[in-house]
């Protein structure tokens, strides 16, 4: 999954998808948030990626979200005073059901379909949106993933 904010207007959307152990697309959603955070928007994409695999009937799931902070408040017990609580709240109901959900961070570079999800977000009306997995440009992103191409990024040392 992943969020996304346009800096100028505030307006947020998420994304995600649901692939099997070879990559295929099982699922694939994006969904018009209006304005809140980037982080809000990126624990939104984890609570509905979740809720749909959960109504289809997944119950091994790993989570990837390329956003570090959003992995920490997940992970972390304490977030009762927290502006995400009512996210966070109904992403640990999720979690308290009878199944295996892990949790990690990505880098972008290995987030890609989401991303595209996300940014799709912000052109369809406000609200949940399935998307055909055999949209055209989904497609082409997950063979970009399927091949394993890899990008340099920097990386500063300090020190």
């Amino acid at each position: 999954s992943d969020g996304s904010v346009l800096p100028e207007s505030g307006l947020a959307a998420s994304g995600g998808l649901i692939r099997d152990h070879l990559g295929r697309c099982l699922s694939a959603f994006t969904l018009n948030l209006g304005a809140c955070t980037i982080t809000q928007a990126e624990l939104r994409g984890v609570v509905e990626g979740l809720r749909v695999a959960w109504d289809k009937g997944y119950r091994r799931v790993r989570v990837q979200l390329d956003s570090q902070c959003a992995v920490q408040l997940i992970r972390h017990a304490n977030t009762g005073n927290h502006h995400c609580v009512a996210i966070l709240d109904r992403f640990r109901e999720l979690l308290s059901r009878h199944w295996d959900v892990i949790i990690e961070h990505v880098y972008r570079e290995g987030n890609r379909c989401a991303d595209f999800l996300a940014s799709r977000g912000h052109v369809v009306p406000f609200g949940f949106h399935e998307v055909a997995s055999a949209d055209p440009m989904l497609l082409y992103w997950i063979m970009y993933d399927c091949q394993g191409i890899s990008e340099p990024r920097l990386v500063l040392n300090e020190g």
